[in-house]
């Protein structure tokens, strides 16, 4: 085993990242941490102890435990970077994953606190900078950018050559053109298609799909029995 693990959160992010960094990791998870007005009323969670992030100091020591922040895309990654930021403030080295079916090339930077699941491929020359979460099944293309503190849920596509701006949010089946820049602050949408450049602080969303006049089993001339 390596070092102790404290993972921030107790939402279906945090179980996930339990499940992650205990199968498939070096990491031991020893406790889940939060503000204190969230500890649960029997003090734990996943069968592990919650303990105060305030108090975090006055349980555990950096220098046996690292700390990630199992926290989603809340203020557009503001909260999750806060918390980062504030673990690191503590003296607490944090901690990444990528998972051992994700397909990483040798070359890729990959910054500090990310979180990378399985069936991502990330291609020659990319980066992905700090505090970045790679949900499951992702393609990001050669000598592309992910920067800092950036959300990419799954089946999301950037081509190749392309820059996401910090702080960023890319909803499911979303779609990048090559050498397009994503402004940072951006929300793009799920199934949304980007083929230009985008400024700061832009929203895209595509329409949702109709509720069609006739229904499924007449379609298919489904006949009671």
């Amino acid at each position: 085993m390596g070092f102790k693990l404290i993972i921030f959160g107790l939402s279906n992010i945090a179980e996930c990242a339990f499940e992650y960094f205990t199968h498939d990791s070096d990491y031991d998870v020893v406790a889940f941490t939060v503000d204190s007005a969230y500890i649960p009323e029997n003090g734990e969670f996943m069968g592990k102890p919650v303990v105060p992030f305030e108090k975090l100091t006055a349980h555990f020591s950096g220098d046996e435990c690292h700390v990630f922040v199992a926290v989603g895309a809340q203020q557009l990654n503001r909260f999750r970077t806060r918390k980062v930021e504030a673990a690191k403030a503590m003296g607490f080295k944090l901690a990444s994953y990528v998972s051992s079916r994700a397909f990483v090339w040798p070359n890729v930077k990959l910054g500090e606190h990310v979180f990378i699941q399985e069936d991502n491929t990330i291609q020659p020359f990319a980066k992905i900078g700090n505090n970045v979460t790679l949900w499951a099944g992702n393609h990001i293309g050669h000598a592309s950018e992910i920067k800092d503190n950036c959300f990419v849920t799954s089946h999301v596509v950037v081509s190749g050559h392309c820059i996401i701006g910090e702080n960023s949010f890319l909803g499911v089946n979303a779609s990048v053109a090559d050498c397009v820049e994503v402004g940072q602050d951006n929300l793009i949408g799920m199934g949304a298609i980007i083929s230009k450049n985008t400024p700061e602080d832009a929203l895209y969303s595509t329409k949702k799909t109709e509720l069609a006049k006739i229904s499924a089993r007449k379609f298919f001339k489904v006949e009671d029995v």
